[in-house]
């Protein structure tokens, strides 16, 4: 909020009612409500609730998108046009049911609900723009808050139809046209291409492929990982939800998150073993270990984990039942082992100031040892050989991007003569 200069005193020759008084301030356009658009990834759209969280408006948010389990490998923009075709073709048959599939529609508090993919795709750009038009004058601006290659098409389109009505905000480097954006909010080492280092990797001959061509621009915005919803008033609220549960383990509480492999971070069981060796290494040091999978885990992984670990005192692992006590963990814990894949997990965990612990950094290639190297400069991690002692804990300046790109965000909002409420 702009600070208010206060009028000079009214002069003898007459009584002028202060400007503060005449509604000057009050004409002031403000951003009330947000608009996330989805592409069914849950650490996408971790990001733009993140993010819609900072600037305090998860209060007033309507998030659209979602994937059919058919149809997850296409564009959110093609999700509409094909589920209408299914639906019209098999809407008479046993089929029906299958093929108009179902999308879990995650609310801001973390919860889900399952509702049918018709109902949330209904509200495409074209109605989107139409309720942000209609719904000015009354409500002020609406923010667009898009993640992911496959809403690009969605985000740019709502600028271009309503750019004075709308600030659109588009999360991960779009790799082209940075220019159909308000805001284009991405990690640093989405442009390690360009350093000396990314230019050695690629060969001469494909430099003319590899995005982004050109430095960040003035409406980029550059973050260290990836933004969340793990503030510090939502780990105030999972003290309190897992407080039954986690307040009574023995100290310290090491949290063990594993990830899964991806392109530029490939591994197998022989990161498994290293784990298990590790943990087993450190846990005379440790009161309690509580091991967690995600989604991305290969099964064989997680199953030579469990397997060793199975029925031992000091280690508990989740099951993946609800409710997931990922957010309980990152406010109970004193130390965390996260593996090197997730940069949405080591954000996380590098928000809360507590010990950090990478493995497999080893196997990672290209940006993501552009990511390693950033959190290894800035004292927020440190690798997990099993030599650690749990106990002695140590601290750093925790990430805090949701909060620094929100700041960004009011600042170009600003500039537009608009303010966020």
């Amino acid at each position: 909020m702009r600070p208010i200069r206060l009028p000079e005193p009214p002069g003898v020759g007459g009584m002028e009612t202060p400007e503060i008084f005449t509604g000057a301030a009050a004409a002031t356009v403000v951003v009330r409500r947000a608009v996330v658009i989805g592409n069914g990834s849950p650490g996408a759209e971790n990001q733009c609730l993140g993010l819609v969280r900072a600037l305090g408006l998860a209060d007033h948010l309507t998030l659209y998108g979602g994937i059919n389990e058919w149809l997850h490998f296409l564009p959110v923009s093609l999700h509409k046009l094909i589920d209408q075709v299914l639906r019209q073709f098999f809407r008479n048959t046993r089929l029906a049911p299958v093929v108009e599939g179902r999308k879990h529609y995650r609310v801001p508090n973390g919860g889900s609900v399952g509702v049918g993919l018709s109902s949330v795709l209904e509200a495409d750009a074209k109605k989107i723009v139409a309720v942000a038009r209609d719904t000015f004058e009354k409500e002020g601006p609406t923010l667009i808050v898009a993640c992911g290659w496959d809403t690009i098409s969605y985000s740019s389109s709502i600028r271009h139809l309503a750019s004075g009505n709308v600030f659109v905000i588009q999360i991960q480097h779009p790799r082209s046209r940075l220019d159909r954006f308000d805001l284009v909010v991405t990690p640093r080492h989405d442009y390690y291409a360009l350093t000396a280092g990314g230019q050695e990797e690629i060969p001469r001959l494909f430099r003319r492929w590899i995005t982004p061509q050109e430095p960040p621009g003035r409406n980029v915005v550059l973050t260290v990982g990836a933004l969340h919803q793990a503030d510090s008033a939502a780990l105030r609220l999972a003290a309190i939800a897992w407080h039954d549960e986690l307040a009574p383990l023995p100290k310290p509480l090491l949290v063990v998150n594993i990830g899964g492999p991806t392109r530029n971070c490939k591994y197998g069981v022989d990161l498994a073993r290293q784990l298990i060796a590790s943990t087993y290494n450190v846990l005379d040091s440790c009161g309690s270990v509580r091991v967690s999978f995600s989604r991305r885990t290969p099964r064989k992984v997680s199953d030579i984990i469990s397997k060793e670990f199975a029925g031992h005192p000091k280690i508990y692992i989740w099951d993946g039942e609800e409710p997931n006590p990922h957010m309980g963990h990152l406010a109970w814990a004193d130390a965390f082992v996260v593996t090197a894949d997730s940069i949405s997990m080591l954000s996380e965990a590098c928000s809360t100031g507590k010990p950090v612990y990478v493995i497999g950094t080893e196997y990672c290639k290209w940006k993501f040892s552009a990511f390693h190297k950033t959190l290894r400069e800035r004292g927020v991690v440190r690798p997990f050989t099993g030599l650690e002692d749990i106990s002695n804990s140590w601290s750093y300046p925790p990430l805090n991007d949701a909060i620094e790109v929100a700041t960004r965000v009011r600042e170009a909002i600003a500039e537009r003569g608009w303010s966020v409420g």
